[in-house]
């Protein structure tokens, strides 16, 4: 897939991060994520992303990426596959490479380990990892690795493969800054924590997409809530926010992590053999899966 292809399938409609199933020890396994990918691939995501932040990239060693990568696109049919690359410069290069060599078809580009960096050094990131690579590459701006306007658009200038960008800050006064900036010369994603309760206001934003984590247990509904957000049917997805979103970022709340902790219970209760979180992050408790189950149970009636 060329990046202009991949830039056009990215702005094609819902986006997802599948989670990554491991084994009672903690290892990757690739049946059970092959049958997961196998079955959202059905649901009509215009993108899936490999090793992603819901993929608990952050606990992956990037010699396992790739073996994830060819796993995913071995399942997904003719779904592209972007998957997660970061660290240091060098490391996030040598993600890049061995993505592409596993037939990945982009990459996102968290944000680089730990320290806070100045402009120019953002810059040289990110087109160090644009230039190891012929794939499509986003980034990712949250946290330490906020990007601003005049560096992105000197980066859209000189890496023609950079062709999308997705924010996790929630500074809507920089992201239509950026948007206004650089127009269609990128796909914008919205990529907030559960990010269906920030969608209306990325949308007016000039974000026309985002990155749905619950798609991975209730990929119909998830699908539902971005239908009625382009449609402009602000009561249906008012009624989904206040029937699941809210709840659910209820129980998400209750510890830190769970932004992906209770994406993962959900793929299990809803039938995958998905596996626990690995540290840092902790699974949830017994209570809070039950309440998780009545609310996945609540969705197929909303």
């Amino acid at each position: 897939m060329t990046p202009e292809e991949l830039k056009s399938a990215l702005g094609a409609g819902l986006l997802s991060f599948p989670v990554t199933a491991f084994d009672s020890e903690g290892a990757f396994t690739e049946g059970p994520y092959r049958e997961h990918i196998g079955w959202l691939s059905g649901f009509g995501a215009s993108v899936l992303f490999a090793a992603g932040g819901t993929g608990e990239f952050f606990s992956l060693a990037p010699h396992e990426i790739p073996a994830i990568v060819s796993a995913a696109k071995a399942s997904a049919g003719t779904t592209p596959i972007v998957a997660g690359c970061g660290y240091g410069t060098g490391i996030a290069v040598e993600i890049a490479r061995s993505v592409e060599k596993a037939g990945g078809d982009g990459i996102l580009l968290l944000p680089h380990y730990l320290i806070e960096a100045p402009q120019e050094g953002l810059y040289r990131h990110v087109k160090q990892v644009c230039d190891a690579t012929g794939m499509g590459v986003m980034v990712y701006n949250r946290d330490n690795s906020i990007i601003q306007p005049d560096t992105l658009k000197r980066l859209c200038e000189e890496c023609p493969n950079l062709v999308g960008f997705k924010d996790g800050s929630g500074d809507i006064g920089l992201v239509r800054q950026i948007t206004a900036t650089m127009g269609d010369r990128l796909t914008y994603l919205g990529g907030m924590p559960t990010a269906e309760l920030f969608a209306e206001a990325y949308l007016g934003a000039g974000f026309t997409t985002y990155s749905s984590a619950v798609f991975n247990f209730v990929p119909a509904l998830a699908m539902e809530f971005y239908r009625a957000l382009r449609a402009g049917e602000r009561a249906r997805t008012e009624q989904i926010l206040k029937e699941f979103f809210y709840p659910f970022m209820a129980i998400r709340n209750r510890q830190k992590g769970y932004a992906v902790s209770a994406i993962k219970a959900g793929v299990r209760l809803t039938g995958f053999q998905a596996g626990g979180v690995r540290p840092p992050l902790t699974d949830l408790t017994a209570d809070e899966e039950r309440m998780l189950a009545a609310l996945i149970e609540k969705a197929a009636s909303i």
